[in-house]
């Protein structure tokens, strides 16, 4: 455990130095939170229906997805995906460490860092000027924090499946380019997904992407009661397990496969 541990705190540190390219991603981050609010206004003042969300609470679902955009799975550590390309991954196989642990730690900390660095004065800017409300109580904000939690480990086991898929692609291009769509969309980044027509609701509702953003800002917001957190909570943690599992089977299946030429 030390070792991942380190391994982990040694990934933070190198991923901490890209504070230039956080400040860049937080602009870009307000500017799109900021149309995508007015788009929203838009819709809510001329919608004559009862809608699934409150303006506040659709513009907060909003300013929160934006300021955790980088838990999606979306990309990747390129480091390791250089290293299955070069076949240098071999150095990694004769660590005395869990291969796949290994590259869940380093996942982990692309979403945690970037995440971080970006989000905190979001929050903040959102809140002072632009309309991000606070939880609607105590319990919801402790609720939504230890959801957000599940919603690291979750993004953190996608990403580790994406990264051993490599093993089994050329250049891994064409899933990295199909992957920001998928999550994007199915995990509420684009359009909060009680948005959506009610024919897509059932799918929507067990899909794993929704995990990730939809389950923390629906506690944050209090459209999900905090009576039925624990509900929830048990509904990332299943996927998380299930990701892991699908994991550690496809390494093991990577690794009992897998050629490395060159010397």
């Amino acid at each position: 455990m030390n070792a991942y541990l380190a391994i982990f705190k040694s990934r933070l540190t190198v991923l901490f130095q890209y504070r230039l390219a956080a400040l860049a991603g937080f602009g870009t981050q307000i500017f799109w939170g900021l149309i995508k609010v007015m788009i929203l206004q838009a819709f809510y003042a001329h919608s004559f229906s009862p809608q699934p969300l409150s303006l506040v609470q659709a513009i907060t679902f909003i300013w929160l997805g934006q300021a955790l955009l980088q838990l999606l799975p979306w990309n990747i550590d390129k480091d390791i995906e250089a290293q299955v390309k070069t076949g240098h991954v071999a150095y990694e196989l004769i660590r005395p460490l869990d291969l796949y642990w290994l590259w869940f730690c380093r996942s982990m900390a692309i979403r945690v860092i970037p995440t971080l660095m970006r989000s905190l004065p979001l929050i903040v800017l959102a809140g002072l000027f632009f309309g991000l409300s606070a939880p609607v109580s105590g319990i919801a904000g402790l609720w939504f924090g230890i959801s957000l939690i599940f919603s690291i480990f979750l993004s953190s086991a996608m990403t580790a499946a994406v990264l051993i898929s490599l093993f089994w692609t050329i250049s891994g291009e064409g899933i990295q380019r199909l992957l920001p769509h998928f999550t994007m969309l199915l995990s509420g980044m684009i359009v909060p997904l009680p948005l959506f027509p009610n024919w897509m609701q059932p799918f929507l509702s067990f899909q794993p992407f929704r995990g990730i953003i939809d389950i923390p800002l629906r506690l944050y917001t209090g459209v999900i009661p905090v009576q039925e957190a624990l509900y929830y909570i048990g509904f990332q943690f299943t996927w998380l397990l299930l990701f892991v599992f699908l994991g550690r089977w496809l390494m093991h299946k990577a690794l009992k496969q897998v050629v490395i030429q060159g010397g």
